[in-house]
């Protein structure tokens, strides 16, 4: 058993925050897609930091296990793009 205070399968939410660039949100996507499989994220929101230098992206996926969200946390931190993920 999963030492893991969510309970899988589940609807995830990441919250992903990097410099305002088209190949960011792009990048994300792609990882997502080759991490999960097609179909992921089922939902993408954006927010623009106030100053327009900075976009946060809220990517919902559908998680089977822990393992299967901290390879893609380190996927996508491996992109270099991300700044800070939650």
């Amino acid at each position: 058993m999963e030492d893991s205070p969510l309970t899988f399968p589940c609807a995830h939410p990441l919250k992903l925050m990097g410099k305002n660039a088209p190949e960011f949100r792009v990048a994300m996507e792609t990882v997502i897609r080759e991490q999960m499989g097609d179909g992921q994220p089922t939902t993408v929101t954006t927010k623009t930091s106030s100053n327009g230098k900075f976009i946060s992206l809220t990517c919902t996926v559908d998680a089977t296990s822990r393992d299967q969200l901290d390879q893609l946390y380190r996927a996508l931190h491996a992109t270099g793009l991300v700044l800070m993920a939650l």
